[in-house]
């Protein structure tokens, strides 16, 4: 075969074949998800930048939240312009070594978006549990650490993705049907035993997804013992107000991310493959999207920001039309 390098059956490039059976309308699924991305740029860029030039916000939730608009930027990044190539352009070729590249950086950020969700329910936890030691708590040194743990444990997990797809056979062709190099999307086309790469990526999602799952599980656990404790229904409203965007994050986070994974495993046969592309395409593309919109909205302390930033804005250029 010509895609194989040499006497190995190791492949030059990969074909990532967009979506499915929906090759005609490839244009038109572009659209959306061009505005989506440009959304998810414009929206966690601009909340990065008010965190950090809005002294106000320089508190561990909020430096959570910056860090988690970081990870949602590189997340959909890794992806999406490969993505809109395909469906634009037809640019379908991916180089072997880029495609584990691509593959390693797509879960190892998902696995940090999940880990920052993770970090920041224990925020809550500590802020409404342990509110007078909450300072002396999550410290700068402790945030720092939080977040490198969080990265360190991604990159360690992830790594043997790629040597565990690396060693297997392609003899079945070189034609992936999805947008971009996901573990098991790559591992099908094989024709070698995948088992092993099956079982390991079955232990990563219990290690990272479901860790971080019973953290964020039993830190809401707590918060709500705690909420409920409160004899003021002005405090408890309050207190239930500052969870509320984190809430909905984790279902705009979790809910896709469940689907792609139990459908790649157990929904082969009864899902439709473009559905399955597609949803797994929403997966990177709807946290990215909707979190900077959703802590914008119930989030007073961002709101308030803006408009103080917004008048700023127009008062420097009051002053300087009156100069």
């Amino acid at each position: 075969m010509s895609c194989l390098n040499g006497t190995s059956l190791t492949p030059i490039s990969f074909i990532l074949n967009g979506i499915p059976g929906l090759e005609e309308v490839h244009l038109w699924i572009s659209f959306p998800l061009s505005t989506m991305y440009c959304i998810a740029l414009t929206g966690n860029f601009g909340l990065m930048y008010l965190i950090y030039s809005e002294e106000v916000l320089h508190r561990p939730m909020y430096i959570f939240l910056a860090l988690l608009s970081f990870t949602d930027v590189l997340m959909c990044t890794s992806t999406l312009p490969n993505t809109l190539c395909i469906l634009w352009f037809n640019l379908k070729e991916i180089d072997f070594k880029a495609c584990l590249a691509q593959m390693f950086f797509v879960h190892t950020f998902t696995g940090m978006e999940s880990g920052v969700l993770m970090l920041m329910a224990l925020d809550r936890y500590v802020a409404i549990c342990y509110p007078l030691r909450y300072a002396t708590i999550l410290t700068n040194a402790v945030i720092a650490k939080a977040g490198l743990l969080t990265f360190l444990r991604g990159v360690l997990l992830v790594i043997p993705f790629t040597f565990l797809t690396k060693r297997l056979p392609y003899c079945r062709g070189n034609i992936i049907p999805h947008t971009y190099c996901d573990h098991m999307s790559v591992a099908k086309i094989s024709c070698g035993n995948v088992r092993v790469n099956a079982i390991y990526g079955l232990m990563v999602a219990l290690l990272i997804g479901g860790f971080d799952i019973l953290c964020i599980t039993g830190s809401y656990t707590m918060i709500l013992r705690a909420v409920v404790s409160l004899s003021s229904a002005d405090a408890r409203q309050k207190a239930f107000s500052t969870c509320t965007a984190h809430i909905c994050a984790i279902v705009i986070t979790y809910v896709p991310a469940f689907f792609t994974f139990f459908t790649h495993r157990f929904g082969g046969h009864t899902i439709p493959p473009h559905i399955h592309i597609i949803m797994a395409n929403l997966y990177l593309l709807t946290p990215p999207t909707m979190n900077p919109i959703v802590y914008g909205v119930k989030t007073k302390q961002i709101r308030d920001s803006v408009i103080r930033l917004l008048f700023k804005g127009k008062d420097k250029s009051a002053n300087k039309i009156s100069k």
